[in-house]
């Protein structure tokens, strides 16, 4: 059961996505799209369920790297934090990316904490030692070797996103006609990876 309160008859109620959708595209294209936006963007926002009140709450993540051809995410993470308590009660999560254009990325998935040495270490930045400092043990020191560190490794289950489809120039006339004429704008590709898309992508990758 779905919330709509209007009717359009033959119409589409959401005229917006019906002129942005881009379903003309291979599953090759879709996902190599999706990972270049997602590493050009850095930076993403997880979102996690806290445990103790059931809120959704979200905080900023530096991407460390790629898996499965693009489509699993791997942050670092101090594993003394709260988010690695939350996604131990619920491991679903959900990382959202944005731009200054206005495009952005979606991606649903499952989140485990992995603290094998040689993950870390293959992808640990020194920059890390600014955000968990140094407690001066020679243990605790942000370095490669803190045992501290770890990795949320966040497995896709779904994707949405939405990249320009046109110049600035080429969108700035089509809000503008819209706004005139009432017509949805198509400025965008909007692109939906369903979970049977991921799983097939991820078997050869």
């Amino acid at each position: 059961m779905s919330f709509s309160n209007t009717s359009t008859g033959d119409k589409p109620a959401d005229p917006y996505k019906a002129a942005n959708l881009d379903e003309k595209v291979t599953l090759d294209q879709k996902i190599e799209d999706l990972t270049e936006f997602i590493s050009s963007c850095k930076f993403g926002m997880m979102t996690t369920r806290d445990s103790s009140s059931g809120r959704l709450v979200s905080r900023c993540m530096a991407l460390a790297a790629k898996e499965s051809g693009g489509i699993d995410l791997l942050f670092h993470t101090n594993t003394e934090s709260h988010k690695t308590d939350e996604l131990k009660s619920d491991p679903h999560t959900n990382i959202s990316f944005l731009n200054v254009s206005g495009e952005w990325a979606s991606v649903s998935g499952e989140a485990s904490i992995v603290t094998d040495r040689a993950l870390v270490k293959k992808h640990y930045n020194p920059s890390l030692k600014a955000w968990l400092g140094d407690l001066g043990d020679g243990v605790h020191d942000g370095g490669e070797n803190d045992p501290r560190i770890g990795v949320i490794r966040v497995k896709a289950n779904t994707a949405t996103y939405s990249i320009v489809s046109k110049n600035i120039l080429g969108r700035a006339v089509e809000v503008a006609q819209g706004a005139v004429t009432g017509k949805p704008a198509s400025v965008n590709k909007l692109r939906e990876v369903s979970e049977s898309e991921i799983q097939q992508w991820r078997s050869s990758h």
